[in-house]
């Protein structure tokens, strides 16, 4: 295909920067207002483009390419409500700090709230959660080139969403064989900081003083830590290193499953286990537990480590280091000493008996969701990349044992339910992994525009649990099996996806007991083609056989 520019040099200068920048990964919602943009993306070999009509799936789809490659990936769309379908997404980008640049065409600013159609005042519009808004003039001008360079620059530095809204006039599709502007492409640099030696000294000294240290790790992507980091850590009686199933960190002397081991705490374990410092690390952390525990028993001292971003979680935040988690260990640790303490020894004779009682519990525990996940999840082969849905399926993830070699996502930035679906085929589309989501039945069916590309590779895989309804709101406080609780809260519904899979030229399977999952289950992962496990899951036992679960463990 011979190379196309459009005839707008506005168009032009964004697609000249975005190459100039290292912008690989095009996803483009189909529209006329961003026809120049289309046609020059398209048209350039050096742009990988993908389309996608909804646009809600296409921004989670983009959002699913950056998760995996850690670079920007733009989306494009339309003038109109286009743009405010990706919003979504970038939400989740924003909190999850994944880069993300927005590109929206719009009309000139003389056409806007006069009374057409897609004349909305699209300035600005994600302004709440995006990084920065380069509104580019309509009038070409050299301005605009500091603006888009701005824009993809603090994507790339900051982590995160930019919004760039391009007005165009029409005629939209004309195109010429050679450009007739020349952007400039600013360089952008890498900050590399260093925590400063009064820092090193003064932290180190409170570290070295307290006996209770906790570390507490969130959503972090896999081989983050250094392993002589690693190492250092577990071999520390006076650290406790909790992580989450999102956290991709394992050893043995870690602490994983922290809802099995906290949530039957007496007070006594409580103030036993309260720490004097909480080191935390990573994004969103998934267990409400450990907040509503150190929001209540609070530390002395909450420290964060990130290059960007720090929150106040638990309300006693009192340092920010602006590093990365392996540049700030390689700095400190050396600093620090290991302090006789029996707090990692009290925490492991915790998790030891909450072992024994949940081995128990699983083993006699009915047909029911835990059941469903407990298979599953030791189901799974080697090496696959698994994208969770929020609500039950994330919190079930937490319960279990999961390979070490496997690799955990889950769309934690705002918790939603709305692009699991559409996360998982863009992280499958980017990274090429074998890739299962595991997913619920509300929020597969809300998502179900996720399957509506030309993009899903061979080896993804969906697996579904189906139980009827939200059923995360049975175990929520309130429940009560109302008419207005199974309508409006619950959603009640008799749907299943055979439909939707044979649409999509999905191989389908279905389980609705403890046998039929055993056996559909090999049968799922060897599937030449993308496959949907659908498992049928009892709706009104699910919250009754996990608030069991929890009350035995207590009795250990």
């Amino acid at each position: 295909m011979a190379l196309m520019y459009p005839k707008i040099p506005l168009a032009q200068r964004i697609l000249q920067i975005c190459l100039g920048k290292g912008l690989k990964h095009i996803v483009i919602c189909p529209g006329s207002r961003n026809a120049p943009l289309t046609i020059g993306f398209a048209s350039n070999p050096a742009f990988s483009c993908y389309s996608i009509a909804d646009e809600r799936s296409a921004a989670f789809f983009a959002l699913g390419m950056a998760q995996q490659t850690g670079k920007p990936v733009a989306v494009v769309c339309t003038s109109g409500s286009a743009v405010l379908n990706f919003y979504p997404a970038v939400a989740e980008a924003f909190y999850s700090m994944i880069p993300l640049v927005v590109i929206s065409a719009d009309r000139p600013p003389h056409k806007i709230d006069i009374g057409d159609g897609q004349t909305i005042r699209q300035q600005n519009v994600l302004a709440n959660h995006t990084l920065y808004n380069a509104n580019l003039q309509f009038d070409d001008s050299d301005e605009n080139d500091e603006l888009i360079n701005t824009a993809i620059n603090i994507a790339f530095t900051g982590k995160g969403p930019v919004h760039i809204n391009a007005p165009f006039e029409e005629p939209l599709y004309e195109t010429v064989r050679k450009p007739s502007v020349d952007a400039t492409i600013s360089a952008f640099s890498k900050v590399y900081k260093t925590l400063p030696v009064d820092d090193l000294i003064a932290f180190t000294n409170i570290w070295n003083a307290a006996s209770r240290k906790l570390i507490l790790v969130g959503t972090n992507p896999p081989d983050d830590l250094d392993e002589d980091v690693i190492t250092k850590l577990a071999e520390d009686n006076s650290v406790v290193l909790m992580t989450e199933v999102t956290s991709n960190i394992n050893h043995p002397a870690f602490f994983p499953h922290i809802d099995r081991i906290i949530t039957p705490f007496s007070r006594k374990e409580f103030l036993a286990s309260q720490p004097e410092i909480v080191l935390t690390f990573g994004g969103m952390i998934v267990s409400k537990r450990i907040k509503a525990f150190l929001r209540t028993y609070k530390p002395e001292h909450h420290w964060h480590v990130d290059p960007i971003r720090a929150y106040d979680t638990f309300g006693v935040l009192t340092k920010h280091f602006e590093s990365t988690p392996n540049d700030f260990f390689t700095q400190f640790l050396p600093f620090t000493n290991k302090v006789l303490s029996d707090y990692s020894r009290y925490a492991g004779a915790t998790a030891r008996r909450r072992r024994k009682k949940h081995d128990e519990f699983c083993k006699d525990a009915p047909y029911s969701d835990f059941k469903v996940f407990e298979k599953v999840i030791a189901s799974i082969p080697d090496n696959y990349m698994v994208q969770v849905g929020n609500s039950a399926p994330i919190r079930y993830m937490q319960l279990f044992d999961v390979k070490p070699s496997l690799e955990i996502y889950c769309n934690r930035g705002t918790s939603g339910i709305d692009g699991s679906t559409s996360t998982a085929i863009g992280a499958a589309a980017a990274s090429g992994k074998p890739t299962l989501l595991i997913t619920g039945d509300i929020s597969f069916f809300y998502d179900s525009n996720a399957l509506w590309n030309n993009y899903i590779p061979q080896n993804f895989k969906i697996i579904l649990v189906n139980n009827g309804g939200g059923g995360i709101f049975r175990i929520l406080p309130g429940h009560q099996d109302t008419m207005i609780f199974n309508t409006y809260f619950e959603t009640s519904h008799q749907r299943n996806a055979f439909h939707l899979a044979a649409m999509y030229n999905f191989q389908y399977y279905l389980a609705s007991n403890s046998e039929e999952l055993d056996a559909a289950l090999p049968d799922f992962y060897k599937a030449d083609k993308p496959a949907l496990l659908e498992i049928s899951t009892p709706t009104v036992l699910n919250d009754k056989v996990l608030k069991s679960y929890f009350k035995f463990l207590a009795n250990s």
